[in-house]
């Protein structure tokens, strides 16, 4: 697999005051994101709210972020990363998503397992199968068995490496952590992301480097700091996830001043008790000063 990066920011999908996709916005924010530790970006996914987006919103999206994809700090010219989420509870539907996503150009495709159908064993290699058969893109597998009821075992996932062209995981089944042969091991939770990183995985899908991608960039940087860098996070991985993703990490992007806009139903906006929550979280690692009343 080529190198995709370590911190592959979880992009949030910017809407706008009518809830349609605000494009200067999400450019705005991969921009942002590229000079604050993000090697590249996950788009269309569970963070971007790919459930509530269309086909064609979802093409669309990433079409716009590989047309726009910034350079990375440093002044060598690297260009971030794009993995494309294409992933359906559908066979069918997720290669069509794939085979017009791959057209694209990007970097990678991220398929998640099928959620609410449960398929067994045979039916996750069958569908992963006609997945890769759609693509010349390497495949990450995003096992999250707490959104979709289904968990991808290391055993299953070192079989499903044996398929052309799925080259990786997105593992957010802590207990499960570990390195599997042939694939590529990225870290599905923000706080797994340090562990992901000392045995040797690849990186992390991440969201809480939305907030705070330059300490991540640290963790990756300094390893003789990262145990400490993590621990100092913590409150931040768990005020992004106090209620459903990607709520409280859009109401933080807007206190930071980036026009992400609201989520879509069945989301709703932060509570103001969230709020408050997401406020004094900000503060308390310095992104936002408090206003004197």
């Amino acid at each position: 697999m080529r190198d995709l990066g370590t911190i592959l920011t979880a992009i949030v999908t910017p809407f706008d005051t009518e809830g349609e996709i605000n494009e200067e916005s999400f450019v705005a924010l991969m921009r942002h994101l590229a000079d604050n530790g993000s090697d590249g970006f996950v788009v269309a996914a569970t963070t971007g709210e790919a459930a509530t987006l269309s086909d064609e919103e979802q093409l669309r999206l990433i079409e716009l972020a590989i047309a726009e994809r910034p350079t990375l700090p440093g002044g060598q010219g690297a260009r971030t990363t794009i993995v494309a989420g294409t992933g359906t509870n559908d066979t069918r539907h997720a290669v069509y998503l794939t085979e017009r996503a791959s057209e694209l150009g990007p970097d990678a495709i991220i398929s998640v397992t099928p959620y609410y159908n449960r398929p067994s064993p045979l039916g996750l290699k069958r569908h992963y199968e006609a997945v890769a058969a759609a693509t010349d893109k390497p495949i990450l597998l995003y096992n999250i068995p707490s959104r979709t009821g289904t968990n991808i075992g290391p055993g299953l996932l070192a079989e499903l490496a044996q398929i052309d062209g799925i080259e990786g995981v997105k593992q957010a089944n802590a207990a499960e952590l570990q390195l599997i042969d042939g694939l590529a091991v990225f870290a599905g939770d923000d706080s797994s992301f340090a562990r992901t990183l000392d045995i040797g995985g690849a990186g992390g899908v991440c969201v809480a480097s939305h907030i705070v991608g330059n300490e991540m960039r640290r963790m990756v940087d300094e390893p003789e700091h990262r145990a400490e860098i993590d621990a100092s996070l913590q409150d931040v991985y768990e005020t992004l996830f106090l209620t459903s993703s990607p709520t409280c990490t859009k109401a933080a992007l807007n206190m930071l001043g980036h026009d992400v806009g609201g989520v879509r139903l069945p989301m709703v906006e932060a509570t103001p008790e969230e709020t408050e929550i997401v406020r004094a979280m900000l503060e308390r690692h310095g992104l936002l000063t408090r206003t004197p009343a």
